[in-house]
């Protein structure tokens, strides 16, 4: 892929509003920010921006209020957490569009900031309906994209606008994204090895074929692991299995293996017995009972991924191996995070969920890299177009 053009590149700024598309999505309670992790990756853009004194013009989603306006999906409390980080005022619009927004944008003073309310209070956002896609672009002058999280969204603000502002440049956070999980699939240091969990086979087959060339070797874990299993004639029990994608999962280890490289499966399981989470016991073998579900990798399994992973040098993880939000089956999800930080390698979270489970486990800064878009770095690494990143200007 050609290089973006960067908001560095850009010059000029002084008094010039940048339209700069953030992601925001943070959580929230009792209108507060309990996570800022994804505030805080974009506060170098944000600052960068002010002190070229251009007037900054935030925009985000938060949540899925389905284009109807909810209390408590608004974007006041993340204004407030803002400006708190930069120790400037944050101007907040009621509204993304019309006369708030257009109010807030023209108080702006050079090096000012304003953020705009949910953007997807309004449904044509996701439609990427081209009027409303239009009058968000009549409040900046240039644009400026820093939210990997959603580039792989063809939205008003992250498809439509840029292709009516002009330049449209990719932010800091952006560019490191795209440098960290671009060397991923140029020459990374081997062994390369690649960790897959989650629930479907389905959501990963065209990581597994984009990665194949690259890497030396997959542990599957999660969910995903049962529809593998049960495509190998092991009993799994009442384990979630895409009883649609078995053949597609035989064809998919016959693959990996036909190429040189190892797949390797659960060899023991931690199960809910009678779907109730508070049955729990550990499998001697790889079997599971009729009445039982895998919700985690067991023991001997975890300390194979994670001998296996001591040994690799390059590291990519993509889904939980197991349902670390329940403590009974966070072990295995947690040896695996432990193991990527004691390894020593170039090591590359997913966002998502596997962000989240590292973020629990309070071993996020002693990761290479992780991804704040859990659906952009899939699909990136899957070899798959973004829409957000297409819209770019190539750099000259």
């Amino acid at each position: 892929m050609a290089r973006k053009l960067s908001v560095r590149d850009l010059t000029g700024l002084e008094d010039r509003r940048v339209f700069c598309r953030v992601d925001f999505n943070v959580p929230l309670a009792d209108g507060r920010v309990t996570d800022d992790a994804r505030i805080r990756a974009s506060l170098s853009t944000i600052r960068l921006l002010a002190a070229a004194k251009a007037k900054i013009v935030l925009a985000s989603h938060l949540g899925r209020p389905k284009g109807k306006k909810k209390p408590e999906a608004s974007l006041a409390p993340v204004a407030r957490h803002l400006a708190a980080s930069i120790g400037e005022p944050v101007a907040f619009a009621e509204d993304c569009v019309g006369a708030p927004a257009q109010l807030a944008v023209a108080r702006l003073r050079p090096g000012g900031v304003a953020l705009l309310e949910n953007l997807r209070f309004h449904p044509e956002e996701e439609a990427n309906d081209p009027a409303f896609a239009a009058e968000l672009a009549t409040l900046a002058d240039l644009y400026v994209n820093d939210a990997f999280g959603s580039a792989h969204r063809a939205h008003a603000s992250t498809a439509g606008v840029p292709a009516l502002l002009k330049p449209a440049a990719a932010g800091l956070l952006m560019e490191d994204e795209l440098t960290q999980l671009g060397r991923l699939l140029d020459r990374p240091e081997r062994p390369f090895l690649t960790v897959l969990g989650g629930a479907k086979v389905s959501d990963k087959i065209e990581l597994i074929d984009n990665l194949l060339p690259h890497v030396d070797g997959f542990l599957i874990g999660g969910a995903m692991a049962y529809t593998f299993l049960k495509a190998e004639g092991v009993p799994v029990g009442r384990s979630l299995v895409e009883a649609d994608r078995i053949a597609l999962a035989r064809s998919i280890r016959a693959k990996v293996e036909g190429a040189g490289k190892a797949l390797h499966l659960p060899v023991d399981h931690v199960v809910a017995i009678g779907g109730d989470d508070a049955r729990v016991r550990t499998t001697r073998d790889v079997a599971i009972g009729d009445d039982e579900a895998g919700m985690d990798i067991g023991p001997e399994t975890a300390a194979r991924f994670a001998r296996a992973i001591g040994r690799a040098r390059t590291i990519l993880w993509n889904g939980p191996v197991g349902r670390f939000e329940v403590d009974a089956f966070a072990s295995g999800s947690r040896r695996v995070a432990e193991a990527l930080a004691a390894s020593g390698a170039t090591t590359v979270v997913g966002g998502g969920d596997t962000g989240a489970a590292v973020h629990a486990f309070g071993l996020t800064d002693r990761m290479t890299h992780v991804s704040t878009g859990g659906g952009a770095s899939l699909e990136f690494l899957s070899g798959l177009p973004l829409p957000g990143l297409l819209a770019l200007d190539d750099a000259p």
